[in-house]
Order: structure tokens, then C-alpha cells, then sequence
């Protein structure tokens, strides 16, 4: 993030925007970007596509009382945003701003996102290997994709925030079969790195080891047993229960909505003791890190639970406004031509101190979750099912057969209580989150952790109750 001088062109705009926020409007802004990407998908043995694309624009944004006024327009030159700003005052039925004077320059879009593509040779190797290691591989399908993003925000202070960001992902999936029966396996690295060769920063051939070990897995896998009973969710599970299950109803919008199971509970002890949760934008070449938010704030480090205390809701300007709260640097947005929200950046629990042993054997007779898949959540109950794509029994306190189909279902708040024991693991899976339509990079971390007593869904009916 570098904070701008007000020079050249853009000064007249900041100066008048700082002048609107707090007088005829809460706040106002503009969001101004730059964007371009390519991806690669390899399939069948060979490229199946190649993709590349380049956008910009910006974003003209006024806060009244208690609603938002938003243009967004593909002009990113300064009279762009100055006559996107023209609109959104129109409509908001204000004065407008004084006409800039104008340079030739000032036509001129934003500086454009140049990146290289990533090159295919290594995904042929990845597929190959693939397929020599296992007879049963089906089909095997590798995704590389390269982006970057440049950002010029006029605050409402009248200050300008420069940001540049690239994210680098690549993807396996690999789909096996053995008599009938089809499994897959998946495993995906992104982080953020710079607009150099694609595979600098990655070990490809292990990424797709791990995908075929684990499709390989669950064909030995037996369908996994139903009740209530002791789960254990390792560190490379993902953090996919803390993020859906809690992080979303930490997100101060849900909250004001009234669709937060955390409404009005701050102060409160919502978790066990041995949970603190937190969000950090600040970690460096985390998938979900940035040094500015897409408003201008500055990325922070945001501890939400402190041993089992709720501390903080995520905040973008305008909830931190209608709330009274603090700003937290969340304010992200999927492009120019959405308003930014509340959203997670990297949001993981602090490690305990159990080894993951003790972990195992304190639950005694369980479930062990190696990795997560999807699931659906009501934020406003809390209530929760999640799918499991990786499992193994837990018998007398040691890792038993693996295990296929099973579901995880319970109550976010209740579960954080459930929590027994930690441990000193912590892993970090990326992630794309959506929300109101919009996506943006995300990390989600956790440290092994016990649960003492969670709902199973499987199929097969298994000693516990239920």
C-alpha cells in the first residue's frame, strides 16, 4: 500500500470528496482498477483451454444516513472517475463538483496489469505422472491461473491509497475407478506472488501426488458409521467450520441485519476457552493478505474470540458507522462494479499446546477429518452441515481404516463450546469465498482441535446415539 500526495489531476477530486464526507454525506469515495489474468486447463492429455482477460473501470460510491449510492463505469481515466463521481451525486440528488481542468493525460486509463502465462510443459509432466503411478486413474484435469490487480482509491479523507496485488493457484483433480466404484481427490496451492514465472513457487509434480493418494484413499475407504461421537479435526482439514460456521456471522453487515447468531453478544463468552480466533490481512503471501483494503484502510491483525470471549466484528466504513465500531481494514469488493462489504481476509484459530496424539487419544472412539468438502449454514441459528472428503476411524486413540460419506452437522456457537483440547499444528488452506455475488482470495487455518460430542452423518448406523 503507498499513500499518494494529492498531485496532478486526481488532487481537485480528493480535495472535493474530503470536503462532501461529513458535511452533505456520511462518507464518498472512488475505486479505481486495473485487472488482468490467464489460466490454463489441462485435460484429456492435453491444453483444453486457454484463457486470458483484462478489465478496469471504477467505482463512485456516496454514504447517506442508512443507504449507499454506486456508479461504476469502464472509463478508468480521471474524467472517468470524475463523471462516474457526476452520476452517483445526480442520483443521490447532490450539487456537483467542480469541473477539473483537464491534461491530455487525464483521458488516459489506469497503468495496465501485465503478466505472463503460465507455461504448459510442466502440467503434461504433472499428468503423466499421474497416470504412470495408478491403472485406476480415470481422468486427470490441472487448472493453473495467474492474476494481478493495480487500485487507485480516493478516500473520503481526501487521500489516495495505491495498491498492487498478484495470486498464483494451481489445482489437481483426479478421478479414479476400481469395479464400479469412483472416487476423486483434489488438492490446490494459491498464495500471492509476483508477476514472474508461474511455477517459481511451486512443487507441481506434489501437488499431484497428494491428489492421486487421496482419490486412491477412498477407494479402501468403507462407508463411515452414523452418530454422535468424538471428532477430530486435523490441521489440513481446512478451515472450512471456522470460516462458514462462525467467521460469516462475525462479518458486521450480517450482524446489523440482524442475521448473526452474534448479534449483541459482544463481551460475551461464545466459545471454549481454549479458542481464540482471528483475522490477520497482514500475513505475508497469504492468499487472502493485502496491505490496503479495497476501501483504503489498512490491512490489520483482528482477534474476533479471545479464549472463548467475543471481541470484534469485521468491519468495512460503512457498518464501522452505523455501528460505532472500529475500522478493521475488511472492506473488500469482487471488482469496480460492486460495493465493497465486510469480508474475511485470513482467518484462522490460534495453536494450543496438545500434540496430536493426546488429540486422538482423548477422543478415543471417533472420527478423524483429514479434509472437508462443502456445505450450507444458516447464520442466523448457527446450524450447520458440511460434507467430509477425506476420514478415518478413531479406535482406542489411534487412526484406524479410512472412512467415505460422511457429514458433519451441529450448531457453530454450541461446537466452539464442544471444544476440548488444541493442537500446535496450524495449517492454512486458500480459498475463494463468495458473498452477495461476489468473490474474493480468502485463507482459512486451524490447529488440530477435539470436539468433544458432533453429529455424524453417515451410512451405516454406528454405536453412538442417533
Amino acid at each position: 500500500m503507498k499513500v499518494e500526495p494529492l498531485a496532478g489531476g486526481w488532487n481537485s477530486l480528493g480535495e472535493q470528496l474530503a470536503a462532501l464526507s461529513g458535511k452533505k454525506v456520511n462518507y464518498a469515495d472512488l475505486f479505481v482498477q486495473s485487472a488482468s489474468g490467464h489460466s490454463v486447463t489441462f485435460e484429456k492429455g492435453r491444453v483444453e483451454e486457454v484463457s486470458s482477460g483484462a478489465s478496469g473501470g471504477v467505482g463512485a460510491r456516496v454514504l447517506l444516513n442508512d443507504h449507499s449510492v454506486f456508479s461504476h463505469s469502464p472509463d478508468s481515466s480521471l474524467k472517468g472517475a470524475w463523471l462516474c463521481m457526476e452520476e452517483t451525486l445526480s442520483r443521490a440528488g447532490l450539487p456537483s463538483l467542480r469541473t477539473p481542468s483537464f491534461t491530455p493525460a487525464d483521458f488516459t486509463d489506469c497503468d495496465p496489469i501485465r503478466l505472463k502465462a503460465p507455461e504448459t510443459e510442466p502440467l503434461g509432466e504433472v499428468d503423466r505422472s499421474i497416470r504412470n503411478a495408478s491403472n485406476h486413474v480415470r481422468q486427470v484435469t490441472l487448472r493453473a491461473k495467474v492474476s494481478g490487480r493495480r487500485t487507485l482509491i480516493v478516500r473520503g479523507d481526501g487521500k489516495i491509497v495505491t495498491d498492487l496485488r498478484f495470486h498464483s493457484l494451481f489445482a489437481v483433480q483426479v478421478t479414479v475407478e476400481r469395479k464400479g466404484t469412483i472416487q476423486t481427490g483434489y488438492e490446490v496451492r494459491a498464495f500471492q506472488t509476483g508477476p514472474g514465472n508461474f511455477w517459481d513457487d511451486l512443487s507441481p509434480l506434489e501437488v499431484g501426488r497428494q491428489a492421486l493418494e487421496r482419490a486412491l484413499l477412498m477407494l479402501e475407504a468403507s462407508q463411515c458409521p452414523a452418530g454422535r461421537m468424538p471428532v477430530v479435526l486435523s490441521g489440513q482439514a481446512g478451515g472450512t467450520m471456522i470460516h462458514e460456521a462462525c467467521g460469516h456471522g462475525l462479518e458486521a453487515d450480517i450482524v446489523q441485519k440482524d442475521y448473526s447468531v452474534y448479534r449483541d453478544r459482544l463481551g460475551e463468552q461464545v466459545a471454549s476457552p481454549l479458542v481464540t480466533l482471528v483475522d490477520d490481512a497482514t500475513i505475508p503471501r497469504a492468499y487472502g493478505s493485502y496491505e490496503a483494503d479495497d476501501e483504503g484502510t489498512p490491512s490489520q491483525r483482528t482477534i474476533l474470540i479471545d479464549r472463548g470471549v467475543l471481541k470484534a466484528y469485521l468491519t468495512d466504513v460503512q457498518s464501522a458507522q452505523k455501528g460505532g465500531l472500529p475500522l478493521t481494514g475488511n472492506g473488500r469488493r469482487g471488482s469496480y462494479r460492486n460495493l465493497p462489504l465486510p469480508r474475511m481476509s485470513n482467518t484462522f484459530l490460534l495453536p494450543g499446546e496438545d500434540p496430536f496424539e493426546s488429540l486422538l487419544d482423548k477422543a478415543g472412539k471417533g472420527l478423524l477429518v483429514t479434509k472437508m468438502g462443502g456445505g450450507q449454514v444458516n447464520p442466523t441459528s448457527g446450524d450447520f452441515v458440511f460434507q467430509v472428503t477425506e476420514a478415518f476411524l478413531i479406535e482406542n486413540g489411534r487412526v484406524g481404516k479410512p472412512v467415505r460419506g460422511a457429514t458433519l452437522i451441529g450448531n457453530g456457537p454450541e461446537t466452539l463450546k464442544q471444544i476440548e483440547a488444541i493442537g500446535g499444528d496450524l495449517h492454512f488452506e486458500p480459498g475463494l469465498c463468495g458473498k452477495d455475488g461476489q468473490s474474493v482470495p480468502v485463507t482459512d487455518g486451524q490447529p488440530s482441535l477435539l470436539i468433544r460430542d458432533l453429529l455424524v452423518g453417515g451410512c451405516e448406523i454406528g454405536d453412538g446415539e442417533g
